[in-house]
């Protein structure tokens, strides 16, 4: 399990600052470019896990770009190069500290509210009588504020966003428009491959000209839930769980080892058998989500591969 990225510490010429999230690491560079290095760390109930999953960089990373392709006609992007497996290369942003989640389905955290009893999530109504794993009657957005690492991210209403002048309306009003066509362009995408976008999570930045765009991953099993098309409907009349490519497996074996992320509780050691299962379950997830074979990047050296790739890109 030695052969995973946790951490970086890269020196880029030009380097002005270094910004690390959860999964991924931000070097800001001179001249607006941002370097985007994802690592292995696997982050669940906000808590990152001490050890890293074989490829989960590069899995991540590279369904991240190649959503941001087949997505650009609709919604400007930061992206502008992809010079190594775990790299991607774009315009420097300022983000916006909201997450704007959108939910198709009743499943995930909105599932676990309305069995708690709420029936309003971030200032949406939701209507009686609905099973977990429901279509909702038309997608919900229910954004979160960002957190930093170690925080809990927590749902926010459009309302509390402009009240507290998060955002302003006319850039909210863009970033929810936005927000659906990706995921309408997502659902379309995800029914090609016999599968159903259920929800995610979109990030987004202003460049230094004003322009608001997409940043971050997109459609990524990390920020996203997927369930298979085929038998959904089946399994929903006979209440049977739903097959589904999403990271929700791992918070689910961390709730069966009574772990979520809450005061006092201590993260489940996760055996070398059950980490390769997991590295396993992503690659099962990159090729579902794409419809391409996974090809594993040299892991020998990750670090010195990375520096190498970057630096002759910024020297090209």
């Amino acid at each position: 399990m030695s052969n995973t990225i946790i951490d970086t510490n890269f020196n880029f010429p030009g380097q002005l600052s270094v910004y690390k999230g959860k999964v991924r690491e931000v070097y800001r560079l001179e001249n607006d470019v941002m370097v985007m290095v994802a690592t292995d760390r696997l982050s669940a109930f906000d808590v990152v896990m001490p050890k890293g999953i074989p490829y989960k960089g590069q899995i991540l990373n590279q369904i991240a770009t190649k959503m941001m392709a087949n997505t650009a006609d609709i919604v400007p992007n930061w992206l502008t190069a992809t010079p190594d497996p775990n790299v991607a290369i774009g315009h420097a942003c300022e983000p916006f500290k909201v997450e704007m989640v959108i939910r198709g389905y009743m499943s995930g955290h909105a599932a676990r509210e309305y069995k708690a009893g709420k029936r309003v999530l971030c200032g949406v109504a939701l209507p009686e009588g609905l099973k977990e794993n429901d279509k909702f009657p038309s997608p919900i957005i229910t954004p979160a504020t960002k957190a930093e690492m170690g925080d809990h991210d927590e749902d926010i209403s459009r309302e509390d966003i402009l009240k507290r002048g998060i955002v302003t309306e006319a850039d909210y009003i863009i970033l929810e428009n936005y927000t659906r066509a990706l995921f309408e362009r997502g659902t379309e995408i995800a029914a090609n491959r016999g599968l159903i976008l259920v929800d995610t999570k979109y990030e987004f930045g202003k460049t230094k000209d004003g322009k608001i765009v997409l940043i971050d991953e997109i459609h990524t099993p990390d920020s996203s839930r997927y369930f298979y098309a085929d038998g959904y409907q089946e399994r929903q009349d006979k209440g049977e769980a739903q097959k589904q490519l999403s990271k929700e497996f791992v918070r689910q074996w961390l709730i069966a080892n009574n772990f979520q992320g809450l005061k006092g509780q201590t993260v489940p050691v996760m055996s070398d058998e059950y980490i390769t299962s997991v590295s396993d379950r992503y690659i099962e997830l990159f090729e579902n989500i794409t419809g391409e074979n996974f090809v594993k990047a040299d892991i020998s050296n990750i670090q010195e591969r990375i520096e190498k790739n970057v630096l002759a890109y910024l020297k090209g």
